[in-house]
């Protein structure tokens, strides 16, 4: 899905299923266009895996969003509608499942061996990471799917046609999109 038409990328949503690379393509992104970025998770999670209370949640993501630019990464349906409707595009990083799942267990795997300390001091560990039904292995294989039937279908609903929606297939399209950025502003062609 090519963008409709060239706008200035002010204020960028990035989507895409758990392990698609969201905060590493929404860094990349912001520091092309010399904006914030904002990554969901660290305003969803607090200490011990203990989710931020809904309202409390939504008033910090309504902060950030009530910016002039920003790029934020997420995938949290409860702040949807605070997000999508400011946003001016939409990435979706729409990768193969092989791709997803294998980065999903070399990540856990990591974060496990290197005690990688994640939101709000929150560490992975073996048996979160392989035999927690929560973890974000089990997570991808229940998500993928419903995801990939889901955004197509809210892209199409009437409150999202304001956005310029870039779907990216696989890592190679998603590293020349942002190469093709002009700092500051946006990409270079379509």
């Amino acid at each position: 899905m090519e963008p409709r038409s060239f706008r200035p990328m002010e204020r960028v949503v990035v989507i895409g299923t758990s392990c698609s690379g969201k905060t590493t393509f929404a860094s990349q992104l912001a520091d092309k266009l010399a904006i914030a970025h904002t990554e969901l998770d660290v305003l969803h999670w607090l200490p011990d895996w203990q989710m931020r209370p809904l309202e409390e949640f939504r008033s910090l993501v309504a902060e950030v969003t009530v910016q002039d630019r920003w790029v934020i990464d997420g995938n949290y349906g409860k702040v949807r509608d605070i997000i999508w409707p400011r946003a001016t595009h939409l990435v979706w990083l729409n990768y193969p499942f092989r791709t997803i799942f294998s980065r999903a267990l070399r990540r856990t795997l990591r974060r496990v061996v290197t005690r990688e300390e994640l939101f709000a001091g929150n560490r992975e560990s073996l048996s979160r990471a392989l035999f927690n039904t929560e973890s974000i292995v089990w997570w991808v294989l229940r998500t993928y799917k419903r995801r990939r039937r889901e955004y197509p279908q809210l892209f199409q609903m009437p409150q999202n046609k304001h956005l310029e929606i870039i779907e990216l297939k696989n890592q190679i399209e998603a590293d020349r999109f942002v190469t093709g950025i002009q700092p500051g502003h946006g990409p270079l062609s379509h």
